[in-house]
């Protein structure tokens, strides 16, 4: 009995990490270009330790890598605002200073004149940050190039290059989250945050469209319940157990 009620046990505790995960999925339903972690993969360990060598325990292992599978595209027609297409993604700078990488395309210019994200971190160019001339309209093409143009529309003026994103396809590069959020090549720990290295496809964007979270709801409340139901039922078994394990004191005291 004691060997059954370990066993329950511990798959009641592995899967309290996959329910971690999946709360953190719902808790993104509606962020701007979330992508969602692979799956917790269940495995087969060997239980070190005093004991015997039989002694095997499912356990979860956590795999880090981001899925970039497509999510849905809003239309916003705001010129600021950009999708990545098939596996691109787009530079920023991290809070510290490192270079990172996000799906996340609601772009706004602050009081500085520079291109930043909704959360904040400032967009990356192939030259550093891109910064816009105050008072011009700005354009971004589907290769990540970036124009401004007089507001003014009394005045007949070109449009002027002012940066190009710092775009990436990732598709040959496995990616892994950050603490903050934002995606890193897989296993990178270089100072400053390392670069990738494109893959066969050509980085683009589709401009006046964000691109919405990659968690599907019905999935996630669908494997929401089928946790839950599992809970109940280790639990009613741990009960059923209990009451067998008094049954055999008993009868071992009438004994």
């Amino acid at each position: 009995m004691d060997k059954l009620s370990y066993t329950l046990l511990n798959s009641t505790t592995e899967d309290f990490r996959a329910r971690q995960q999946l709360t953190n999925d719902l808790a993104n339903l509606s962020t701007i270009g979330f992508k969602r972690t692979f799956s917790d993969v269940s495995k087969s360990m060997k239980i070190e330790g005093p004991g015997y060598d039989t002694r095997i325990q499912r356990m979860v292992v956590p795999e880090k890598g981001i899925s970039l599978a497509p999510g849905p595209r809003m239309v916003t027609a705001n010129p600021l605002d950009i999708s990545m297409n098939d596996s691109t993604v787009l530079g920023v700078t991290a809070q510290n200073g490192d270079l990172a990488f996000t799906r996340r395309g609601d772009m706004r210019v602050n009081s500085a004149g520079q291109l930043e994200i909704g959360t904040g971190q400032k967009v990356r160019g192939q030259n550093g940050v891109v910064s816009v001339p105050p008072g011009y309209a700005i354009e971004i093409a589907g290769d990540g190039s970036v124009y401004a143009k007089s507001a003014d529309k009394t005045v007949v003026a070109a449009q002027v290059l002012v940066g190009k994103l710092l775009l990436r396809d990732a598709s040959a590069t496995p990616l892994e989250r950050r603490d903050d959020g934002l995606f890193k090549p897989a296993g990178d720990n270089t100072a400053g945050g390392g670069d990738i290295k494109d893959g066969k496809a050509t980085p683009s964007i589709t401009n006046g469209s964000l691109e919405g979270s990659g968690v599907s709801p019905f999935e996630a409340l669908t494997r929401l319940l089928d946790f839950s139901r599992s809970f109940e039922s280790t639990m009613k078994i741990i009960k059923e157990t209990k009451s067998l394990d008094e049954a055999g004191a008993s009868m071992m005291r009438s004994a």
